[in-house]
């Protein structure tokens, strides 16, 4: 069974942690986090985009010339798409762009993700992530201690301290362990966890 370094907040190696052969001892599906990305960035559309169609742009019904006999072309409203300010064919309407991927797939996704950020040397478990107050400047030393730049963070929600102290670090999302996603694994260059999170997120991936 393979091993991951847990690590102090300076950067020490601690202690060691078995990981779970079902999360970490199975190939890359590099498809299926192609999959589990794109549901997730298409479930994050708003689906809001409409154009108006000639029956809702503002105008009159009234015909603005007789059929024949004047030798222009033949009109019915000032509305109609072929004229300026007319109502526009087969434009956009509201829609929702959402869908689900099957449960095992959205788990294997992750699995996925996971075994690659290990197997990029990314992944790294502290012992905790406790602050010692709810500040930026901290949250920042310890980025900077991990010599971390681009990373997702994950520890639980009751971790309040972690979570409001990276809320405007760029580059960097403190996430609830309960909310980890594909597509947040892959977004960011490194992964952190604390070793709580870890081991809850292991089992629910068991």
């Amino acid at each position: 069974m393979q091993k991951a370094q847990v690590l102090d907040k300076s950067g020490n190696v601690k202690s060691e942690i078995e990981l779970p052969e079902a999360v970490f001892g199975r190939p890359v599906n590099a498809h299926l986090l192609y999959e589990a990305a794109i549901n997730y960035l298409t479930n994050q559309r708003r689906g809001t985009a409409a154009t108006k169609t000639r029956a809702e742009v503002s105008g009159s019904n009234r015909k603005p010339w007789r059929q024949k006999g004047t030798g222009r072309a033949r009109a019915g409203a000032t509305r109609s798409p072929l004229w300026r300010h007319g109502g526009t064919t087969f434009g956009p309407r509201p829609k929702d762009y959402g869908y689900e991927l099957p449960k095992e797939a959205k788990k294997n996704a992750l699995r996925s993700a996971l075994a690659a950020k290990f197997a990029e040397k990314r992944l790294l478990i502290l012992d905790d992530l406790k602050l010692q107050a709810a500040k930026t400047k901290q949250a920042v030393g310890l980025l900077t201690a991990l010599n971390v730049d681009s990373a997702l963070v994950v520890d639980g929600r009751d971790n309040a301290g972690l979570f409001v102290s990276l809320r405007n670090v760029p580059r960097v999302k403190a996430v609830d362990w309960k909310l980890v996603n594909t597509h947040d694994v892959l977004a960011y260059k490194w992964l952190v966890l604390s070793r709580q999170a870890f081991t809850s997120l292991m089992e629910k991936l068991k």
